[in-house]
């Protein structure tokens, strides 16, 4: 069966079409014009494939999904990392000052560490974790220090608070903590993006 044809991405007559199923096949085909090998749809259906257009120097990369073959160069989702990183800070910046600076009616670190039944450096460490974390997740500097940080708040929240009322948030339950512990892992492993103040940093501290 024909592939789609696949959009021609590349100046240059000749193609050169690299397969790679789950790392355990590379097969190389030689194309030309606008359209893919006849049996590429085939050796597409198998998962984890990835299709590699390569001309002289120049490599571009397309993914595929099982059974199909949708065209699309790789692109940094810059945008899309801002978008999750104005998510996933801005609830920490408010909770973060609401126990270390008693904003927004908070109850301050003395406050918070009573309710935890805590000693009161505690109160001044979630505080911090969470207003300097998510400062840092905000403006994507730090942001990998950042992310840990509130991911072990998190993970404090989810067992030490939330876990015992089940999923619901309405009952007092994890679902809030869960999804920001995941945002942020996210973060962790994705990085800040280009629209960061990452680039302003001493270059070994650039990628923390």
């Amino acid at each position: 069966m024909d592939c789609a044809p696949v959009p021609k991405l590349i100046d240059g007559p000749e193609w050169l079409y690299e397969i790679k199923l789950d790392g355990d096949l590379d097969c190389t085909r030689p194309g030309r014009g606008d359209s893919a090998p006849r049996n590429l749809q085939k050796a597409l259906a198998f998962s984890g494939c990835f299709c590699y257009i390569v001309s002289g120097s120049k490599q571009e990369v397309i993914m595929s999904t099982p059974g199909t073959f949708t065209s699309g160069v790789t692109r940094e989702l810059s945008f899309e990392l801002l978008i999750m990183r104005f998510a996933c800070a801005l609830p920490f910046i408010f909770h973060g000052s609401a126990i270390l600076f008693g904003a927004f009616g908070g109850p301050g670190p003395k406050g918070f560490a009573a309710y935890m039944h805590a000693s009161a450096p505690v109160g001044y460490f979630v505080g911090l974790a969470q207003f300097a974390g998510g400062l840092a997740i905000l403006l994507g500097a730090l942001l990998r220090v950042g992310t840990v940080c509130v991911m072990i708040v998190m993970v404090g929240a989810i067992f030490l608070v939330h876990l015992p009322h089940g999923y619901d948030i309405g009952q007092g339950g994890l679902e809030y903590a869960l999804t920001e512990f995941l945002l942020a892992a996210g973060l962790l492993f994705a990085g800040p993006g280009k629209y960061s103040l990452a680039s302003l940093l001493p270059a070994p501290l650039r990628k923390l």
